[in-house]
């Protein structure tokens, strides 16, 4: 952010991958909570608009602002521990790395994870940010307590002795007040043993429902061509494949907790979790990505696939799929629907827009829902559609925050 260097002037403001950037009025990089409450105290009586940005990994423009852009990224780290109930209270802008090592050190794990771990906590959980497990729900249900600023600088807290604003508050993409802290459920700490091997795409699916069942963590890429491989940075894991094709083929991944010490070997790791979950990507892509009902998934990523194999073969970027167990958040993308999470990107400098038209135009016919910081096309009929809360957190959305200070052009399409 260039505004860094001159923090009351605003200035550009771009995310990682570069598809999404704005000029704000105002930046501010708040060190406390007292900070904080000031800081958008001040913008809301200068009539002023007040957006967030945690790490800048959403590809959709729900940071953008004209008014006063906010970072918390010296707002960060573990504030308490609640051995007892293995509970922690953590800064907002604390990233997912920086909590997995403090974590570590404490002998806990989160309970599931993603497999980017460079985003800020609160950014990352409450855009509805998943890993993988047909068991286990969404980073954002592992939340019991947040505190949010509200537009006059007060704080709301949200916990379990108010059950309709927690569950608003765990996916809510900023637009019920910034978020100062969150208290997260964990775990104690464990240990994964991970394994890789190549499938051909029907072996994949029919072994889809027992591999989901069988394992803490499943999921795949599946990539068209070779080339598809590299481009998501995924290693080279031909000499485990049956059947030797390099095209068309499945990038296969089983996680299990275990109490095997440490090791690497082949295409085989274990690790303590927050070791294991992150690969590396590099910032060439730009991504779709829906829950789909569990129900749908093989049919969907076989739509999907046949799409890009026959009328947009140009379009290489691996599908990615994985699993996710439905949760009570009004506005996560699982709510009270068990799901896999099929996605799909473009290449930056390229026309990928009617592709990602046609895998919308398939998802949405099993009625999928977006990650709410990846590319969709929902309009306000469609949220209130899929979404049995939607009008339920609009009119909490009203009250809290009514003149609209955490809005933007995008966010009051969705949830005004």
């Amino acid at each position: 952010m260039d505004a860094a260097r001159n923090p009351d002037k605003g200035g550009l403001w771009r995310n990682w991958v570069g598809n999404q950037a704005f000029v704000a009025r105002g930046f501010a990089q708040p060190r406390s909570e007292d900070e904080l409450s000031s800081a958008v105290r001040a913008a809301t009586s200068q009539g002023l608009n007040v957006r967030c940005a945690g790490s800048g990994h959403s590809f959709t423009p729900v940071v953008e602002t004209s008014g006063l852009l906010l970072s918390l990224r010296e707002h960060s780290g573990i504030v308490s521990v609640d051995e007892t109930r293995k509970r922690v209270t953590v800064k907002a802008g604390t990233t997912i790395n920086a909590l997995g090592k403090q974590l570590k050190a404490l002998g806990l794990s989160m309970v599931n994870q993603g497999d980017i771990d460079s985003q800020a906590v609160a950014g990352a959980f409450t855009t509805g940010t998943h890993g993988t497990g047909a068991r286990l729900g969404n980073l954002a249900s592992s939340i019991v307590g947040m505190r949010l600023v509200q537009p006059d600088g007060s704080v709301v807290v949200a916990d379990e002795t108010d059950p309709d604003l927690l569950l608003a508050s765990r996916v809510h993409v900023g637009t019920l007040g910034v978020i100062s802290e969150m208290t997260l459920q964990v775990m104690d700490s464990y240990n994964l043993h991970e394994k890789l091997w190549r499938a051909d795409f029907d072996e994949c699916m029919e072994q889809h429902d027992e591999l989901a069942a069988r394992h803490r963590h499943f999921g795949f890429f599946w990539c068209p061509v070779p080339e598809s491989r590299d481009l998501y940075c995924l290693p080279d894991t031909a000499s485990t494949s049956r059947s030797g094709r390099t095209h068309d083929v499945c990038e296969m991944k089983i996680m299990d907790i275990t109490e095997e010490a440490p090791m690497e070997r082949g295409f085989e790791k274990i690790a303590y979790s927050s070791e294991i979950y992150p690969i590396e990507y590099v910032p060439n892509f730009h991504e779709l990505e829906y829950a789909v009902p569990v129900a749908h998934g093989k049919d969907a990523v076989k739509a999907v696939r046949r799409l890009m194999l026959d009328k947009h073969p140009t379009c290489i970027f691996p599908i990615e799929y994985r699993f996710t167990a439905g949760d009570p958040a009004w506005m996560s993308p699982f709510h009270e629907q068990d799901s896999i999470t099929l996605s799909v990107s473009g290449q930056p400098g390229t026309d990928y827009w009617q592709y990602l038209k046609d895998v919308d135009d398939i998802l949405r016919g099993y009625g999928s829902r977006p990650h709410w910081g990846k590319l969709h096309f929902l309009t306000a009929d469609d949220v209130s559609a899929l979404y049995p809360k939607a009008e339920a957190f609009r009119a909490l959305r009203r009250r809290l925050d009514p003149e609209g200070r955490f809005l933007n052009d995008h966010l009051t399409q969705l949830f005004a």
